[in-house]
């Protein structure tokens, strides 16, 4: 299977270590933060659910038959891997649910247990998730002095903000896609194929810009032109290279951006924008899909900072803990430590 992800640039250099990642779904822990409380009242009934080894729109489409309901009444805040035990919230708008057993679900759904329910006056939308906390395991890792050194890299200045390999399909198929989609000027009213499409487009897009940079050493380096996000997020494009402002950078309080690419000009300028523009220029088949869909220009910060990060290591396996704000990835962190060895899953 060919790696999507090695047409990116490496932040510490491709690493020299090798490793099994998900060789079993409890080396992959993912537990979703929502930052906010429930009502405990309302029309939504609220299930906290951990699933083990099951896609998420997979036990939203079988929770919704048990209770009785369409697909469209249940919804999330996130999409949560197949690969891996997951905890996570699903909303169901159930205005009574006192005759339902959920025991009974759980009996009919071994990969799937319920552990807390709740209610709430609003369902889940894709923006409510604030983050997610990670415990993820590595073993048969070849070369555990390397990764360790790696990881204290990692800990002081982060990784590439790349999105995953999941965003662009199974061997890059949404971004082939994407790319006939502008081509041929596909028009569809099935929202989830565009979604899917025009993410894959602008985040591979995006990911060559951060390739760039750190291929001409300008990763943690603002320059003429750049537009920076401050500690809120707010873009500053004002002295962007004074000395005050590279110390914000260089500190992680302040972030450097690169372009979601938009049907709008990109507004980086001088240094920045020629670093950005050449990488829309080489896609003109994502871009006409972008600028078909009027989709508006957007700034994502190029490096990511894992929260609390620790680990352990023992014999040939390492376990690694830590958060991450919505919309990251995990799997980038661990592409800078070691070189994934392809495993044959029992659990699938």
């Amino acid at each position: 299977m060919s790696d999507i992800m090695s047409t990116f640039s490496w932040l510490y250099g491709k690493p020299v270590a090798t490793g099994k990642l998900k060789q079993l779904p409890e080396h992959f822990i993912v537990k979703e933060v929502l930052g906010f409380t429930f009502t405990g009242k309302g029309e939504h009934l609220m299930v906290k659910i951990r699933k083990t080894g099951e896609n998420t729109k997979y036990v939203a489409n079988e929770l919704a038959k048990f209770c009785g309901v369409k697909s469209k009444d249940i919804s999330w805040a996130g999409l949560k891997d197949r690969h891996a035990i997951t905890e996570q919230w699903l909303s169901v708008h159930l205005p009574k649910s006192d005759h339902l057993k959920f025991a009974l679900f759980e009996a009919t759904h071994p990969g799937v247990e319920i552990l807390e329910m709740t209610r709430h006056n609003k369902k889940l939308r894709p923006g409510d998730l604030l983050g997610n906390s990670f415990q993820l395991i590595a073993t048969e890792v070849s070369d555990m002095e390397d990764v360790l050194a790696r990881l204290e890299k990692v800990k002081l200045t982060g990784v590439p903000n790349y999105f995953g390999a999941q965003r662009f399909g199974h061997e890059g198929n949404n971004v082939t896609e994407a790319r006939r989609w502008g081509r041929e000027n596909v028009r569809t009213r099935d929202n989830t194929k565009r979604s899917f499409y025009l993410s894959a487009a602008r985040s591979w897009i995006f990911n060559h810009i951060v390739s760039q940079r750190i291929t001409e050493g300008y990763f943690t380096q603002p320059v003429d032109g750049d537009i920076l996000l401050d500690e809120n997020g707010r873009t500053v494009n004002e002295n962007v290279t004074s000395e005050e402002n590279i110390q914000k950078v260089q500190n992680g309080d302040w972030s450097i951006s690169a372009a979601l690419a938009g049907d709008n000009q990109l507004p980086t300028s001088e240094t920045a924008l020629t670093l950005e523009q050449p990488q829309l220029d080489a896609e003109p088949d994502l871009m006409a899909l972008i600028r078909g869909n009027r989709m508006r220009h957007e700034r994502r910060a190029v490096e990511l900072h894992p929260e609390n990060l620790s680990w352990s290591a023992e014999g040939d396996t390492l376990t690694l803990n830590f958060s991450l704000t919505s919309g990251s990835f995990a799997t980038v962190i661990m592409r800078e430590l070691l070189q994934e060895i392809e495993v044959e899953r029992t659990y699938e």
